[in-house]
């Protein structure tokens, strides 16, 4: 078995991740459920054990746990201890100031209270619900508390954790002290440098703990939120990583809320943020081998408003899509290997994160900068008169990319799951969803698609399960099972559908290496070098605050130099000519 081992750093990074840990939960359910959609949950031909690790808690009772290290600001566990939900809370020690003779107050915050699904998990973990969760006794009530908690999940989520189903080790959580997570001083580098010198040992420690049980890590998973302070604090932890486990290779989502784009009100502002992303995007990237941005400004305008229906303002609806996202493109990673002839009918093109990350880098030039696309739900067309393909049907979710470019070395990984038929919407087989796929390739109907240099692809029969925890985000465009139905016959129709409504949806994504992020790198090039580089510029005093001297700024500067000339041959020549 090869493990995986995740980490996630900063609020919406976590969002991301307590979904992402949500789908796990669902699938383990469904493959014991007989009454799950046929044999699609119950034969997978994926490894949970890549993702989980089994244990026991103190009583002797077993456990399964996400191998996961999860870091946040002081106070962003909501109604969840820091030593997870296996384990009781112990006491809050004690404290004295012994160099203080007077008098001292406590301050104890209110805690949090657990919301109606919240409550309804621990009722039902305890054997048996109670007020205000009354005992369910047939369909009918549990249709209603369902629903009654999909509406307490839309209007009453303000902690990752509200919405989080599975339980955590003792080791997973950490927040990091003398931090708040209404910090105001938003891009903050020295209050991050504060915080890791004098953490950053603590959090070693707890990764060390998850990666010396492993018999054979594949590599570590990082989804990091890419704004403000927690961003520095990501990048000094990943420098540390890079030094003590150097040979494992590190996969990065880098991720933005859209609620963080929001815009500048002077030119101090838009002076910091524009520094802000450029450094962070190269000190982030200067520790792994693959990065992936990701984060629109607005997912509600973008092509999945087809058939989504997103607020942009609730990171709960947001973080949804980019963790199903990352779901789906994981699943190549803990398929069972070429061989086990059992789940030759579920899995294909099994590959792990080494050698993702060799297809989208060690192809003909060495692009360490990934796009990633996604069509959430998608679906197949079959005949001789495909008016569409998945190819057209995805959308970037990294933000500032080219839309229209060819490349001719671009390369691809992709995944396909859970694809449905058109006209019967039963679930296509392997073999289909590759043919479907190559023959986006091959159409020259109203969207033909260029083909890459070379395209490695996973296919999977397993679709995305939607859990009780999922924002109701569908439009009435979808079906049951992420089918696409007919024309909307009344108003009433046009309220998005839920968890209730949805149980499962067919999923495509890809990770391609390709010119079309260069427009993301130069535009962080070109900010530092004005706003911090250059003669004059308005930026060094506040780079200086930050911690980083000439030196630095200007290697940050040569990183993101050398990203853009492996994409631009052109720019290379003409800079050899100047």
């Amino acid at each position: 078995m090869r493990e995986l081992v995740t980490v996630q750093v900063g609020s919406f990074a976590n969002y991301i991740g307590s979904h992402f840990w949500n789908f796990q939960d669902e699938l383990l359910g469904l493959g014991e459920d007989q009454n799950a959609d046929s044999q699609v949950f119950r034969n997978t031909g994926l490894n949970m054990d890549v993702l989980f690790r089994a244990g026991e808690a103190y009583q002797g009772n077993p456990t399964y746990t996400p191998r996961l290290v999860s870091i946040g600001a002081q106070g962003s566990l909501g109604t969840l201890c820091s030593t997870g939900s296996l384990y009781d809370c112990p006491p809050s020690p004690h404290t004295s100031v012994v160099t203080w003779s007077g008098s001292a107050s406590k301050q104890v915050a209110k805690p949090h209270k657990r919301n109606l699904f919240l409550q309804s998990l621990y009722e039902e973990e305890q054997g048996g619900p109670s007020s205000p969760v009354d005992a369910i006794t047939n369909d009918d009530k549990r249709q209603v508390l369902d629903k009654d908690i999909v509406d307490c999940l839309e209007n009453d989520i303000h902690f990752w954790t509200d919405f989080s189903k599975v339980h955590y080790h003792p080791r997973s959580l950490y927040e990091l002290n003398s931090s708040w997570s209404d910090i105001h001083d938003f891009d903050n580098y020295e209050i991050a440098q504060q915080i890791t010198s004098c953490q950053g040992e603590d959090m070693i420690d707890r990764l060390r703990f998850f990666t010396e049980e492993c018999d054979h890590i594949q590599g570590f998973q990082f989804i990091v939120d890419d704004s403000g302070w927690i961003s520095s604090v990501a990048a000094d932890f990943m420098e540390t990583i890079a030094d003590n486990f150097g040979k494992i290779p590190m996969l990065l989502y880098s991720a933005k809320d859209p609620v963080s784009y929001t815009k500048a009100t002077n030119k101090k502002q838009i002076v910091s943020r524009s520094l802000h992303e450029a450094i962070s995007f190269s000190r982030l990237s200067s520790s792994c081998k693959l990065i992936v941005p990701l984060g629109l400004p607005s997912l509600s305008t973008s092509k999945l408003s087809t058939f989504l229906s997103i607020n942009d303002t609730k990171p709960f609806h947001s973080s949804a899509v980019y963790a199903a996202s990352i779901h789906s493109l994981s699943l190549p990673f803990r398929m069972e290997q070429a061989g086990s002839t059992s789940y030759s009918d579920s899995i294909s093109g099994a590959v792990d994160i080494y050698e993702t990350i060799q297809i989208l880098t060690e192809q003909s030039r060495q692009n360490m900068v990934a796009i990633m696309d996604v069509a959430m739900p998608t679906s197949l067309l079959k005949g001789d008169h495909i008016q569409s393909s998945i190819q057209s049907s995805f959308q970037s979710l990294t933000p500032e990319v080219a839309e229209k470019s060819e490349d001719l070395q671009a390369v691809e990984s992709v995944i396909i799951h859970g694809a449905l038929r058109s006209g019967d919407h039963r679930r296509a087989s392997i073999s289909e969803m590759k043919d479907a796929f190559l023959e986006g390739y091959r159409n020259h109907g109203f969207h033909p698609q260029p083909k890459p240099m070379f395209c490695h692809l996973s296919a999977a029969t397993c679709p995305l399960p939607i859990p009780i925890s999922f924002p109701s985000i569908f439009s009435s465009h979808i079906g049951r099972h992420g089918e696409l139905l007919g024309p909307i016959s009344s108003s009433q129709d046009y309220l998005p559908k839920g968890p209730i409504e949805i149980v499962s949806i067919p999923m495509s994504a890809r990770l391609r290496s390709t010119n079309a992020i260069l427009p993301f790198i130069e535009k962080r090039m070109e900010n530092l070098r004005r706003f911090g580089v250059q003669r004059g510029a308005q930026g060094a005093q506040l780079l200086r605050s930050w911690g980083f001297d000439k030196d630095e700024v200007e290697d940050m500067g040569e990183v993101l130099s050398k990203m853009i000339l492996s994409l631009d041959p052109h720019l290379e020549m003409s800079t050899d000519s100047d």
